[in-house]
């Protein structure tokens, strides 16, 4: 599997979204299309975005029973998307239904994820906030062994857990690692993040990059920045 930059287009409307990828008219960058901008403008954002051919990991994290999880990823399985994601914090039994409805008639599916911790959990909020005393690197492992036990293909993870994620659950397994920000910018509000170059030493495959690209004076020009630092 090939090594790729995604977009984060974090944007509140889909002329803002389309204002930023009508920037771009010799690449067709892999983008993320979250909550803000999927409950702003709809199901049809997917399809436009597809339309255009760029692929698209829908990042809605769902997380809720078992039947319910299995119900939407039928739904979001029909919007042709390449990538989706769940919570690895709803159990196995979650992830075992989710991908059970992900799967299409045919057998095909998107690749399907775990989010392990957010980038924006730091071990200090994980034990004082969510009562979980483990390290978070513990944490992050035995969340990704269970969602490799539940029969998904990856999981999103910081880009400082994504290197034991691989040597854990081999090398095969998914590692999609946001918080990647460029060594002379801004970290925003995340607290575990490493640079593009970084995150390729230790093995990532899928880097996800909002700001520095979406707010970049030059877009473009970042996220070639950022494909020829990871990708190379």
């Amino acid at each position: 599997m090939g090594k790729d930059v995604i977009v984060a287009c974090d944007f509140s409307s889909k002329e803002e979204v389309f204002a930023f990828l009508d920037k771009f008219q010799d690449e067709k960058p892999f983008v993320k299309i979250g909550m803000e901008l999927f409950y702003a403008a709809g199901p049809e954002i997917v399809r436009e975005i597809k339309k255009r051919g760029h692929k698209i990991f829908l990042d809605l994290k769902l997380h809720d029973i078992p039947n319910t999880v299995m119900k939407s990823m039928k739904v979001l399985s029909n919007l042709d998307v390449d990538m989706t994601n769940l919570h690895a914090a709803g159990t196995s039994a979650m992830m075992e239904a989710a991908i059970k409805g992900l799967t299409r008639e045919d057998g095909t599916r998107p690749i399907l994820i775990a989010v392990t911790q957010l980038t924006s959990t730091s071990e200090e909020r994980m034990r004082d906030e969510l009562l979980i005393d483990q390290p978070i690197d513990r944490v992050v492992i035995h969340y990704a062994m269970n969602a490799q036990k539940a029969g998904l293909d990856g999981v999103v993870c910081s880009p400082l857990e994504a290197k034991k994620v691989h040597e854990i659950c081999g090398n095969k397994f998914v590692t999609v690692t946001p918080g990647v920000r460029f060594a002379d910018g801004e970290v925003g509000d995340q607290v575990r993040v490493m640079t593009p170059a970084q995150a390729k030493e230790i093995g990532s495959d899928y880097i996800v990059v909002g700001r520095p690209i979406t707010q970049a004076d030059d877009p473009v020009a970042a996220y070639k920045r950022c494909v020829a630092e990871f990708v190379g």
